[in-house]
């Protein structure tokens, strides 16, 4: 039985409620998250000026020292760096740059060509220097300390900018996982953590699991499939699969149109493991259109929206 996917007539008036609760938890909740995250952003800019000697020491030696810097530096450019640009405009690689900004070093990558690369990123990035909010490097005077606070709340500000987003899609997703669990509680469910890589239709009836990595056999390969939410049903269906469920969350109609097709892949992955009866139930609050509905219900997909919980409970529960 469908629960949501066939209800077309329906959709229109589901998004527009799933909107509205999306914008008042935002409204509510974005301002604190935005001055915590400012006041992080604040020190770790501080942090990057101490190690950098406010930004007259930016070289392939200090970066190696301390590669995490890199994120900061970005936006201490004019424009501000998006990564992929920056490994552009100096001719090396994005693994490398993903490593520098996890405060590591590629193990693998030959010495020369790691030196020849960070002096490159580094030349690009002095090169770019924001000139206006770094006044000191131009007067070749030592920095006053209002000069270096101003600079270091314009930079936070961008740094915040360019990280604010992952971080509330991380809170939400954990938001919503919070309040699965209260439902499920509130019906006897119990929290469990299986054994990893253990065949999910062993998890014991009326429990429940969250991010759990499945393994999927895909011909002569085995693949790892997370998912968000699995829960045994208290009496068991015919193939012992519990229920499947990814949490998603958007503040916008663009990011999920052009993701939409991962859950669809998971669920071709799972059925090629557990059978054509397997199903992977979306979990949804904010911006999904009708256009993104349709997509993953022609995909085969379900889903029950948050600001109408209870439907949890035509899954079987």
């Amino acid at each position: 039985m469908l629960i949501n996917a066939d209800k077309v007539t329906q959709w229109k008036k589901d998004v527009q409620a799933s909107v509205d609760m999306y914008n008042a938890w935002f409204l509510q909740f974005a301002p604190i998250t935005y001055r915590q995250s400012r006041v992080s952003a604040t020190a770790e800019v501080k942090e990057t000026f101490r190690l950098m000697q406010d930004l007259r020491d930016i070289n392939h030696k200090s970066l190696r020292a301390a590669p995490e810097v890199l994120t900061t530096l970005r936006m201490c450019t004019a424009p501000p760096l998006a990564r992929d640009r920056l490994v552009g405009f100096s001719s090396t690689k994005k693994h490398l740059i993903l490593s520098l900004e996890r405060g590591k070093l590629p193990p693998k990558m030959h010495e020369k060509e790691l030196e020849a690369s960070l002096k490159r990123i580094c030349d690009t990035i002095v090169s770019l220097l924001d000139m206006d909010i770094f006044p000191w490097l131009t007067s070749n005077t030592p920095p006053q300390d209002e000069d270096r606070a101003r600079a270091a709340t314009i930079v936070a500000d961008r740094l915040t900018g360019a990280v604010y987003d992952p971080v509330i899609r991380n809170v939400q997703e954990i938001r919503q996982l919070e309040k699965i669990q209260s439902y499920l509680e509130n019906l006897g469910y119990e929290l469990r953590n299986p054994v990893p890589g253990s065949d999910p239709r062993d998890i014991k009836q009326g429990t429940f699991c969250f991010r759990y990595n499945i393994t999927a056999n895909l011909g002569n390969r085995t693949v790892s499939i997370p998912i968000d939410v699995l829960i045994q049903p208290k009496e068991l269906r015919k193939d012992k699969m519990p229920i499947l469920i990814e949490c998603k969350s958007a503040g916008d109609f663009t990011n999920p149109n052009k993701r939409r097709k991962e859950e669809a892949a998971k669920v071709r992955q799972l059925k090629e493991t557990f059978g054509d009866e397997t199903t992977l139930y979306l979990f949804l609050c904010g911006y999904f259109d009708t256009g993104y509905l349709g997509y993953e219900a022609a995909e085969g997909l379900d889903w029950i929206w948050e600001h109408r919980i209870d439907d949890l409970m035509k899954l079987g529960l």
